[in-house]
């Protein structure tokens, strides 16, 4: 009932930027965060940026002041500007929406999607 569909991404070098983005669609009643996570190659799926629907953010520390997040509540689009990348940053990037649907038979259901991952690599 409910998609993400992200895009961008791709090969940068270091210092370099890319930005990435992230759609929902479907039968969404309401959203009410929509984050950014990574898996870098042999270690586990983190955290990168989160943004609640009343606008907050939250940013591991790896990427404050170079990453920024933002959405258009309109679009239900999430979007993630990545600045002055370094090959740390290299990984698997998901979107992720924690909202509520609505179910075939019309109830309001609340559940975390993912998008399919998009590939970021950052050569030095």
């Amino acid at each position: 009932q409910v998609q993400l569909v992200e895009s961008g991404g791709g090969s940068v070098q270091a210092g370099g930027s890319l930005g990435l983005s992230c759609a929902a669609s479907g039968s969404i009643f309401t959203i009410y965060a929509m984050g950014w996570y990574r898996r870098a190659p042999g270690k586990e799926r983190e955290l990168v940026a989160l943004i609640t629907s009343g606008g907050s953010t939250n940013y591991a520390d790896s990427v404050k002041g170079r990453f920024t997040i933002s959405t258009d509540n309109t679009k239900k689009t999430v979007y993630l500007q990545m600045n002055s990348l370094e090959p740390e940053d290299t990984g698997v990037y998901y979107c992720n929406a924690d909202l509520k649907y609505y179910s075939r038979s019309y109830e309001r259901l609340r559940e975390n999607y993912w998008g399919q991952g998009t590939q970021v690599t950052v050569s030095s």
